[in-house]
C-alpha cells in the first residue's frame, strides 16, 4: 500500500513540484532563458510535471520499466529541440532533491529508487529502429503509404490501400500490417523531431478518414450475439487503435459500442449495463492515466449486475510491462486488435481467475 500512497501523493502534487523545480533550474542555468526564451520555461515546467507523473504512476503500480522507458523516450524527444542530456540530467537531479525535501519515509525511498533508474538511463546510448521493414507482410506497401502521407498526398496513399484490397488483401490485413505499424512509425518520427506535430496530426487524420471510407467494403460475419463496449480512459486522444479494434470485432459478428475518449466513468458503467456487454476493452496510451484504468475497473467490479463482465486492456504502457494488466485488475491484455479478438473469445469460452490467467497473446 505504501507504493500506492507514494504514487498517489506525487500525482497530486506534481504541478506544484514542477513549478518549484523549473524555478530552481532556471536560477542554476540562466543560459536556458537565452537559449529557449520564455516559452522554454513553460515547456520545462510541462516536461517536469510529465516526468513526475510518469514516476508517480510507475511507483503506484510497482513497474520501474514504465519510468525508465519514458526517460529513454524523453531523452530522444528533447534532443530534437536542442535540449541536451546534461539539461535533462540537471532536471532529474533537481527532481531528486525536491523529492528528498518533500517526502518522508518510506515514500521517499520508493520514489528515489525508481528515479535513480531513470537517471541511469540518461547515460546510455539510444538506438531507434523503424517500425516498418520491407521484410514484413505488406512492408513495402506500408513504407510507400507512409511516404505519401508525409508528402501530403492523401489520394495516392489511399490508392495503395485500394490496390491492395483489389488484389485480395483483407481489411484486417490492412489494419494490422499497414495502418498499425505506420501509426507507430509516425509517433517515432515525431519523437525524433523528424516531423512536426502538424504532420503527425495530418497523417493520423488521413488514416482515420480512410478507415471510414473502407466501411462499405466490410464483410461482416454472422451475428454471434456477443457484445463489446470500448473506451479510452480520461482525456486520452489516441483513438485510432481502439477504433480498429472495435471494427475487427464487428467484422467477426460482434455487436460493438465504441465510446471513444473523454467519457466519464459513470457513463461507461451505464453503457455496459445498457448494452449488456460481455467484454469491455479499455485503451490507455499515456502511462500517467493508468490509475484511471484501475479506477474504472474497480468501478465496474462494484456493480453486481456487471461485475462478471470480462475486462481487457491495451495500449502503450501494457506493451512495456506485459504483467501490468494484472496490477490494474483486468482479465487480460493483447497488443493488437486480432489478438484482442482471440482473447475475448477465449475469456468467454474458458473464464478463469485473474491469478491463473495468462492472456498475453504474442
Amino acid at each position: 500500500m505504501s507504493h500506492r500512497e507514494a504514487g498517489e501523493r506525487l500525482l497530486q502534487d506534481a504541478g506544484i513540484l514542477a513549478e518549484k523545480i523549473t524555478e530552481m533550474q532556471y536560477r542554476l542555468q540562466p543560459d536556458l532563458m537565452e537559449r529557449f526564451g520564455p516559452i522554454g520555461k513553460i515547456r520545462t515546467k510541462q516536461d517536469s510535471q510529465y516526468s513526475l507523473s510518469y514516476l508517480a504512476e510507475s511507483v503506484l503500480v510497482k513497474s520501474p520499466s514504465l519510468f525508465t522507458h519514458y526517460i529513454s523516450w524523453l531523452k530522444v524527444l528533447l534532443a530534437g529541440y536542442q535540449v541536451s542530456a546534461e539539461d535533462l540530467g540537471m532536471n532529474l537531479k533537481l527532481i531528486k532533491g525536491t523529492l528528498n525535501e518533500e517526502f518522508e519515509e518510506p515514500h521517499r525511498t520508493f520514489l528515489l529508487e525508481y528515479l535513480e533508474m531513470g537517471i541511469d538511463v540518461t547515460k546510455e546510448l539510444e538506438t531507434q529502429t523503424s517500425f516498418i521493414h520491407a521484410s514484413m507482410p505488406y512492408g513495402l506497401e506500408a513504407e510507400a503509404y507512409l511516404q505519401y502521407l508525409l508528402d501530403d498526398q492523401r489520394k495516392e496513399a489511399f490508392e495503395i490501400i485500394e490496390s491492395e484490397m483489389d488484389d485480395g488483401a483483407s481489411i484486417r490485413d490492412i489494419y494490422r500490417y499497414i495502418f498499425q505499424p505506420v501509426q507507430y512509425e509516425i509517433g517515432r518520427l515525431w519523437q525524433q523531431g523528424q516531423i512536426s506535430v502538424g504532420q503527425e496530426h495530418f497523417c493520423t487524420a488521413a488514416t482515420q478518414s480512410f478507415i471510414s471510407r473502407l466501411y462499405s467494403r466490410w464483410m461482416i460475419g454472422p451475428n454471434q450475439g456477443k457484445k463489446l463496449v470500448a473506451a479510452c480512459v480520461g482525456s486520452e486522444q489516441h483513438e485510432v487503435g481502439l477504433r480498429m479494434l472495435t471494427d475487427v470485432f464487428e467484422m467477426e459478428g460482434w455487436d460493438t459500442y465504441y465510446l471513444g475518449a473523454n467519457v466519464p466513468n459513470g457513463s461507461i458503467v451505464e453503457a455496459i449495463k445498457h448494452h449488456e456487454s460481455d467484454v469491455v476493452a479499455i485503451s490507455v496510451t499515456m502511462t500517467y492515466h493508468l490509475h484511471l484504468a484501475r479506477e474504472l475497473i474497480e468501478r465496474i467490479r462494484e456493480h453486481a449486475e456487471i461485475a462478471h463482465v470480462k475486462v481487457m486492456v491495451g495500449g502503450y504502457p501494457f506493451n512495456i510491462d506485459k504483467n501490468l494488466w494484472r496490477t490494474v485488475g483486468a482479465d487480460g491484455y493483447a497488443p493488437s486488435a486480432e489478438d484482442a479478438l482471440a482473447m475475448a473469445e477465449r475469456l468467454l469460452i474458458h473464464p478463469v481467475s485473474l491469478d491463473s490467467a495468462s492472456m498475453v497473446i504474442e
